[in-house]
């Protein structure tokens, strides 16, 4: 397994501790900024790493320290920092929620990395995880994290548009985000 050094990008993390919690049984899924910022090429750069996890910070913190990391929480809280690199993780209690939408660790991605495997949310689930928050509270960041998700990577349109339905936002609304996200890449190009 690959150790973390100060040269360590922010996705070599990832893929370290998500390898390393898959071999110790734990199923955590990379979400939030982390996610963004691997899928977008660090045209956003998160401060932490959020995995998204059933387990307990006692069954997280072994696997942890094996790699370096020290539980820098309160007993219960669930964050983690290590002294080679900037980033720190966090372990956000399950469900994997975007809104009202609930998915499992199998419905997320797995991508393999030099560095290991990454359990990580898929694009579109990414793209919900930032407008969700948009929507929650009024953040223009996370709407901009999400179109930068969406200019990089491909996403599932309709499942999107299903989403933006369920969650009570109206389809003139997904129109807009699309455009936004139209414009954000013919400037790209």
């Amino acid at each position: 397994m690959a150790s973390i050094t100060p040269k360590s990008s922010l996705q070599d993390v990832a893929a370290i501790v998500s390898s390393a919690l898959e071999q110790a049984g734990i199923a955590a899924t990379l979400s939030g900024g982390a996610a963004v910022s691997i899928y977008t090429h660090n045209a956003y750069q998160s401060k932490d790493l959020d995995f998204v996890t059933a387990a307990m910070v006692a069954d997280i913190s072994p696997v942890l320290t094996e790699l370096g990391f020290v539980h820098t929480g309160a007993p219960r809280l669930s964050q983690f920092s290590h002294p080679l690199i900037a980033w720190y993780v966090e372990f956000p209690p399950a469900p994997i929620a975007f809104g009202h939408l609930h998915v499992t660790h199998n419905q997320c991605a797995t991508i393999e990395f030099p560095a290991g495997k990454l359990r990580i949310v898929t694009p579109t689930q990414s793209v919900m995880d930032r407008l969700a928050a948009a929507f929650a509270w009024k953040d223009a960041q996370s709407r901009e994290q999400a179109i930068l998700v969406a200019v990089s990577q491909e996403i599932d349109w309709q499942e999107l548009r299903t989403w933006f339905a369920n969650e009570g936002e109206s389809d003139k609304e997904f129109g807009k985000f699309r455009a936004a996200v139209e414009l954000a890449r013919q400037r790209k190009n």
